[in-house]
């Protein structure tokens, strides 16, 4: 398209020779200049407040090398609208065929399952829906002191879960002996359950003790404490949910799967029994993945309150691990968090778990911040790798506007909602209609 542009005439001032310039030419001296955008394949988000709709869609971003991985951490303070965003982002990714796989710790998903017509999978102390951890997922490499993948995979769930109920770090003999309890069962036909675990623990074989030259009754007090601990799961206060084979109600297959934690959001527990529905999720993935190959393509995991799972040193460690061998099959994770410092508060300066948390967020190629609290930016802009000016942006977005960075590229982006997503995000109707 050609521009002309002349001087008119004035009296007898000269008239001078017009000027044709193209628009792509005259595009690089107008002031107004607008960002190019991720492309038109994927779900429209909202408004990029310096350019025109703005999309996106993971998948296809790793496929044109754009991002390095598919995973996504989100921070937002309560009320800004990031669960407004995730809900309607799993809504609008259902056009595209892809599914996705909750971990509500809050009891927030149940309006966007009913639309999706699925009900959350509901886990309650001495409920009738059972989870068991410990079935066969995605296997680590085979350890130098023999084993299978499965095997290994067991092993470090259960010290997860043990270092995250007794509050510090295993000691070398009760790692063995979960290990010993774990071969002990090898043998058998059907899959291990923690109540088989803990009775193996506290009734170990003589051919168990024999293998580290013990005896019987030391190798009982090597595992007594990690048994009497994770006996909690099973017998205690937290008994019906990871006691037992997997409830064959559950259906994987739904386009929406939401493991609903909100009877125990406020028990010092949540973040073992977040990591045991993590970790069921991640066997069921890897099940898929053997017997439709595939299927999980597309597949976006969500880990609400994630802050949660991070704070236990053993759990978190797994909960990296995971995500890692999610990515291999296709999967794209969320996490979602209040604050950057969140990432920092799960241990003291310099800790392994703030290294994992760290890790995390090094292992997620997209990150979205909402608004956040002036003593909050410090810490995003070291964490974010934030520029000064995005820096100084946060504590100034509005309700529903949010800074992404996907890869090195930054983006100002206004969450919008359809007119008949109102439902979805019912929970946050007190937010106002723009944004959530």
């Amino acid at each position: 398209m050609l521009v002309s542009q002349g001087t008119p005439m004035s009296g007898r001032a000269p008239k001078l020779p017009a000027h044709q310039i193209t628009t792509a030419n005259l595009g690089a001296a107008y002031p107004l200049l607008a960002e190019a955008g991720l492309g038109h394949r994927g779900v429209v988000i909202g408004h990029d407040l310096l350019g025109g709709a703005f999309v996106y869609d993971p998948f296809e971003l790793y496929a044109q090398g754009v991002l390095s991985n598919p995973n996504m951490v989100v921070f937002g303070q309560i009320g800004r609208g990031k669960s407004s965003f995730i809900k309607t982002y799993l809504w609008r990714q259902a056009v595209y065929g892809r599914r996705a796989w909750v971990v509500d710790p809050k009891g927030e998903y149940a309006d966007l399952a009913a639309a999706w017509g699925v009900q959350p999978v509901a886990l309650r102390p001495g409920g009738q829906v059972r989870l068991n951890p410990l079935e066969p997922g995605p296997s680590p490499p085979e350890s130098a002191e023999g084993g299978s993948g499965a095997d290994r995979r067991q092993l470090e769930l259960l010290a997860a879960l043990a270092s995250a109920c007794l509050g510090r770090v295993l000691v070398p003999r009760e790692r063995v002996a979960i290990e010993l309890a774990l071969a002990a069962l090898a043998g058998a036909s059907d899959v291990p359950t923690l109540p088989r675990v803990i009775d193996t623990l506290l009734s170990p074989s003589a051919a168990s003790a024999l293998a580290v030259r013990s005896d019987e009754r030391r190798l009982l007090e090597d595992g007594r404490d990690v048994a009497l601990e994770l006996r909690r799961l099973v017998h205690g206060d937290l008994r019906g949910m990871f006691d037992g084979p997997t409830s064959a109600t559950i259906d994987l297959s739904a386009p929406l799967v939401v493991l609903d934690l909100s009877a125990l959001y406020n028990s010092s527990a949540l973040g073992v029994l977040m990591a045991c529905a993590s970790a069921w999720l991640q066997s069921a993935l890897a099940r898929e993945a053997r017997e439709r190959p595939g299927a999980s393509n597309g597949l976006i995991v969500v880990v609400d309150e994630a802050w949660a799972i991070l704070a236990n040193l053993g759990v978190a460690r797994w909960l990296q691990a995971s995500w890692k061998f999610s990515r291999a099959f296709g999967v794209a994770n969320i996490a979602v968090l209040h604050r950057a410092s969140d990432l920092q508060a799960v241990g003291s300066a310099g800790s392994e778990q703030v290294g994992l948390a760290q890790g995390l967020l090094s292992d997620s190629e997209t990150r979205v911040i909402y608004a956040q609290p002036a003593g909050e930016v410090r810490a995003a802009r070291d964490l974010l790798s934030l520029s000064p000016t995005e820096a100084d942006l946060l504590p100034q977005l509005r309700r529903g506007v949010a800074l992404w960075k996907v890869g090195a590229r930054s983006f100002l982006v206004q969450h919008r909602l359809a007119p008949d997503e109102g439902p979805l995000v019912d929970t946050d109707a007190a937010m106002g209609a723009d944004g959530r």
